[in-house]
């Protein structure tokens, strides 16, 4: 379908709902062939894990959404606060992007609003949108559409916000002008591989989630954490900030979020390792409503702050 509301049109009414990013990128039958091929490869390392989300054929190919899709609009939300965690082996890290509301709600709210205007837009007009809830390449389509890069450590930069952001996309039929793709601006920085404790960066733009403190704080099931991992936790009870904390871009141009559902709930920057090893299920559904820590069952959480105190 031809364009019957313009790029720019578009993307003033993304600004409006309070993105801080948006860009577009055309879908075309041969785009983003490097990028399937390098997640084959990473696929082939077994370097997902347990994730076996991550295995979804329909991740390869955009059109597997959406069939008359023709254009993807990305989109990113700042979500950093200058919060600090103390120093001090007795407390707990949670990361950054946990610390306030789930994001999936504040970017759902937002990419829906965005959706229904641009279908009412004119008849016919198709737009499904996604974040982190279907087998789309977030990060491969915003650095189509413009929006940053994916850096070394597998995040995607951006030069305003640094790492700190969380990406939608809305699928559309319409055929929309896209926008320059991002280069890449990491340079011969090698920063974020020096620092992950565990070496889960296996090369520049290669992270094995099998040596990943994130993936295992998140999304591991075990009773138990790896032997080879719980050495080197480091404070971390849910995800891990390292490789962002010692990225250049991050620490030169990081700016405060003006979406006030990002400020931290109260406890979550320096809660201590023993508080959450004992937490209780019913405190720890009183105490994370509406978080993206819910992701972690109280009982994940109890293991991961253990697993702290053992090593």
């Amino acid at each position: 379908m031809k364009e019957s509301v313009s790029s720019s049109q578009l993307k003033e009414k993304a600004q409006l709902l309070g993105f801080h990013k948006v860009g577009i990128a055309a879908v075309d039958a041969n785009a983003n062939n490097s990028a399937r091929q390098h997640l084959k490869a990473w696929l082939a390392q077994n370097y997902q894990a347990q994730m076996m989300w991550m295995n979804n054929p329909r991740r390869l190919d955009i059109r597997a959404c959406m069939p008359q899709v023709q254009s993807v609009i990305s989109v990113a939300l700042n979500y950093y606060t200058p919060h600090q965690r103390p120093e001090g082996a007795e407390y707990a890290k949670i990361s950054r992007y946990a610390w306030g509301r789930d994001y999936h709600k504040v970017m759902h709210k937002k990419l829906k609003a965005l959706t229904n205007w641009l279908q009412e837009q004119g008849e016919g007009i198709q737009a499904r949108y996604y974040t982190d809830t279907g087998p789309v390449q977030d990060k491969v389509w915003a650095q189509q559409a413009g929006i940053g890069w994916i850096a070394k450590n597998g995040n995607l930069i951006t030069r305003e916000y640094g790492s700190w952001v969380f990406l939608g996309e809305v699928l559309t039929n319409l055929s929309l002008i896209p926008d320059v793709a991002h280069t890449e601006h990491c340079g011969t920085c090698t920063r974020c591989l020096d620092a992950c404790p565990t070496g889960a960066i296996t090369k520049p733009f290669v992270v094995d989630s099998n040596h990943c403190i994130a993936y295992h704080t998140i999304e591991n099931r075990a009773e138990k954490l790896p032997h080879s991992i719980q050495p080197h936790l480091e404070g971390w009870v849910a995800g891990c900030d390292i490789c962002q904390d010692v990225c250049p871009w991050n620490q030169r141009f990081a700016q405060e979020t003006d979406v006030t559902e990002f400020q931290p709930y109260p406890q979550n920057v320096a809660p201590t390792l023993t508080e959450l090893a004992e937490i209780s299920d019913e405190e720890w559904n009183r105490r994370f409503p509406a978080s993206a820590l819910r992701r972690i069952k109280p009982q994940m959480l109890r293991r991961n702050a253990k697993a702290n105190m053992e090593r």
